[in-house]
């Protein structure tokens, strides 16, 4: 079973309204996101379920935040899901996974969260 802290946290789907092109949805030949997760934003632009206002938690996201949580349409999420990298995965931080982390209780990722994660799964 993977230890990736993203299986675990989803604050980023529960914090940030996710705004993109509509062209990215199955309506579209070349679309992946399910319209049926979606909400129209304005003329071009569509919002994941749950996204655009008040308190903000994607539809698609499963599970408790900082406990179990993943998304529920992750091969299909939209660009802004894709875009949007965990702190120090890539060995960068990412000041949007700090964020949205803090406003769950939840402490920053740190290197050593991918150490951690990397001798997890050469075990599993």
């Amino acid at each position: 079973m993977s230890t990736h802290p993203c299986l675990r946290c989803g604050a980023c789907c529960a914090h940030f309204r996710v705004a993109f092109h509509w062209s990215e949805t199955d309506a579209h030949p070349d679309g992946l996101t399910p319209t049926a997760a979606t909400e129209p934003l304005d003329p071009h632009r569509v919002v994941m379920r749950g996204t655009h206002a008040g308190r903000i938690h994607c539809q698609s996201l499963r599970g408790a935040v900082g406990v179990d949580a993943q998304c529920g349409i992750y091969p299909l999420r939209p660009s802004p899901c894709r875009d949007l990298h965990p702190a120090w995965e890539d060995g960068r931080p990412s000041p949007q996974c700090d964020r949205a982390r803090a406003a769950y209780g939840l402490q920053p990722l740190s290197p050593q969260h991918w150490s951690a994660s990397v001798r997890s799964n050469a075990t599993d």
